[in-house]
Formats: C-alpha cells, sequence, structure tokens
C-alpha cells in the first residue's frame, strides 16, 4: 500500500488547481488517494473545495495520465523524493495544515531529523543584512551547531546564506529549502555554498528538477521551512521581509519565534520589533538562556515516552472518543493532522474533541490545535 500511495501522492501533485490543502482533504475524505483518484465525479463533488470548474480540472486530467507510468518516468530525472506515504517523510511536516504532496531531496539525509528525534532549528532574515546582524547570525549558527542543533534556512542571499555558512564553519549540519528545483542554484552566488551543503546537510524542494526561480514559489516555501523546525530565528527583516512571512507560518504551526531585537529606528530591525510587540520571545546577549530555551522545547520520542502521554490513567471512554485521545500529545496538534491520524470524518473528530475537552482531558489552543491535558 505505500508504494502505491506514493504513487498516487504524486499523481495528485500534478493536476493543475489541487494544492497541498486539497490533496489533503481528499486523502481524509477516502481514506486513501489510491481510492481518491478511482472516486467518481459525483464522489469528488462531496469534498470540500471541489467546485465545479476544479471538478473539470480533475476529470480531463486525470482520464490523460496513467500514474503508475508517470511515477517511473518522474523517477528518472527526479530519483529522491519523499511523498506523506513514505516512513522517511519529515514527521513535523506532517503535523502542518498543506504539508508537501512530494518533497524532493538532494545531499546526506539524516533520518533522526525526519523522525523528530534532532532538534532543528530555523534561521532566517534579510537579504541585506547590516554588520550587527551579520555578526549576531554567526554567532548564532555556530552555537546552534555546536549544540546539535541542525540549521534550516533558504539559501537567499543575506541572513540565509550567512547561517548556513556559519553552520558548516564548526562542522555542523544545515538545511536549505529551495524556491526551484533541487539541482538548481539561486542566487547563483551561492553555488559553491550550494555544493558544500550537499556534502553536510540536505537541499530540499516540493518542486521538481530544473525548475526555474519564480517569485511565487519563495513565499510558498516558508512554510516548510517553519513546519520542519521546532523554532525560528528572526534575525533582522524588514516589514515587508519574507522572514516575517515565515514567522507567521510558524505561529500558525505552534512553532516557537525568537527575534534579534535592533533599535527603533533601525530600518533592517522593523519587522523584528514588530514580531516582539507580538510576544515573540526576544534573543539576548546571553545565548546560555536562548540554548537553554530551545532545548527546553520536547522532541517527538521525548513526548512519546513523556508520563503524561503513556501513563495516565484515563476514564473508560467510548471507541471513538478513545481513537481520537490516541493520537494526542502533551505537544499542541493541528485539527487536521488529528483528524488524519484517528483516520475519521471531520464531523466526528471535531465533537469527540468537544467532549473531551469538557471532560478535562483535552484543552483548545488558538489555531484549531488542541493538546492532551497535564495531571
Amino acid at each position: 500500500m505505500g508504494q502505491e500511495e506514493r504513487v498516487y501522492w504524486l499523481a495528485w501533485s500534478q493536476i493543475s488547481g489541487i494544492g497541498p490543502v486539497l490533496v489533503q482533504r481528499l486523502q481524509q475524505h477516502f481514506g486513501t488517494l489510491t481510492a481518491a483518484w478511482k472516486a467518481t465525479t459525483a464522489e469528488l463533488a462531496e469534498v470540500e473545495g471541489f467546485g465545479y470548474q476544479t471538478l473539470e480540472k480533475v476529470v480531463k486530467q486525470r482520464s490523460q495520465m496513467h500514474p503508475e507510468k508517470f511515477h517511473a518516468l518522474h523517477q528518472q530525472e527526479n530519483p529522491y523524493f519523499w511523498t506523506p506515504a513514505d516512513a522517511e517523510y519529515p514527521r513535523l511536516l506532517l503535523e502542518i495544515p498543506s504539508p508537501p504532496a512530494v518533497l524532493y531531496y538532494q545531499g546526506e539525509v539524516e533520518l533522526q531529523e525526519n523522525l523528530g528525534h534532532k532538534p532543528l532549528v530555523a534561521i532566517v532574515g534579510t537579504r541585506q543584512p547590516s554588520e550587527y546582524g551579520i555578526r549576531w547570525t554567526r554567532q548564532i549558527s555556530m552555537a546552534l551547531a555546536k549544540n546539535g542543533f541542525t540549521v534550516v534556512s533558504g539559501l537567499a542571499a543575506g541572513i540565509d546564506t550567512e547561517s548556513h555558512a556559519a553552520t558548516m564553519k564548526v562542522g555542523g549540519r544545515t538545511l536549505a529549502v529551495l524556491g526551484t528545483g533541487v539541482d538548481v542554484v539561486y542566487p547563483q552566488s551561492n553555488r559553491g555554498l550550494y555544493q558544500q551543503i550537499l556534502t553536510q546537510g540536505l537541499v530540499l524542494s516540493e518542486y521538481p528538477a530544473k525548475t526555474p526561480p519564480d517569485r511565487t514559489h519563495f513565499p510558498r516555501r516558508n512554510r516548510i521551512i517553519a513546519g520542519l523546525s521546532r523554532a525560528v530565528l528572526v534575525m533582522e527583516a524588514p516589514i515587508k521581509s519574507g522572514a516575517l512571512i515565515t514567522a507567521n507560518y510558524a505561529n500558525d504551526f505552534g512553532r516557537d519565534v525568537y527575534v534579534l531585537p535592533g533599535r527603533v529606528d533601525d530600518y533592517p530591525s522593523q519587522g523584528c520589533l514588530k514580531l516582539l510587540s507580538q510576544g515573540a520571545g526576544v534573543i539576548l546577549k546571553e545565548l546560555d538562556e536562548l540554548l537553554k530555551m530551545l532545548g527546553a522545547i520536547p522532541q517527538i520520542d521525548e513526548i512519546e515516552a513523556s508520563p503524561s502521554s503513556q501513563q495516565l490513567t484515563l476514564p473508560k471512554l467510548s471507541p471513538e472518543l478513545q481513537q481520537v485521545m490516541d493520537t494526542m500529545t502533551s505537544e499542541s496538534l493541528s485539527f487536521d493532522f488529528i483528524v488524519q491520524q484517528a483516520a475519521m470524518d471531520a464531523g466526528l473528530v471535531s465533537s469527540a474533541l468537544l467532549q473531551l475537552e469538557l471532560m478535562g482531558l483535552v484543552t483548545q489552543l488558538p489555531g484549531m490545535r488542541y493538546q492532551r491535558c497535564s495531571f
């Protein structure tokens, strides 16, 4: 089933008008994307978001594609990719509402990162940093690397470049999430850095090989940077910086956001000051405190082994409530992720969560996120 589902995750990703959110809805509605592919037009029309125009595109393009043959041909130019059907697919990405249907990669894979057992922290910021921003980006990147963190960024000029380079300078590991295919370097000035990342980390993208730069791709890839990471550090960012998009995604996904403070009249710091006013954590000169906070973020293996998730004695629950409760952890989870893990209808999950909340077993957080109550 895993290999067959992989084929259909790829097939659905090729249908125009079907983005990551709609693919998720298909998977939740039909149970598998294999079943969704074989569904009738009337059955597809029952899925939220499938209007007349979308259905027309699906029916036409589906009739022109042979998923197994397409998968075989696609692998010739794109030999390395994961789908949510693969056990190696990064688990933290499965928590977000719009995980990439296909995640291409190139470089050195470390499964501990994919499984959530090694902490990933994103560092993002302006393409035109000040000397102050560069100095602190290098210092923080090296401190993270020396303390066992993997640094995630986007290979852009400026802060991204400095974070990747400083991490690898001290032998650390870094991931670069691109807005191009994994074989296309942008900007060209980072070609040497890109080659080094392939030997000391991983390059990732939701776009297939040979995809050129496109201005719409970069804001979208920022959700992947935030989704992969336990926390996002914004070093310097003007008000309209793409780094703020990454920070907003991080907030939506329940990730921690920290910012490097700057002077109120410094242009590169205006976005950071805005994030501070919205409750982001502040990066102070004593980096030990930051490292302590980042180290305190629970990892997936710690969550699964925690007393609150394994040893709690629960009251007798109905099968439906128990099925939902079994998916809950002490970490906040999105509603869509809970639906997927419970393999139940969204309406039943919503009702179950309400009952569990009234019983004091689950608490609802902002952004339609839920977590198991600690006792």
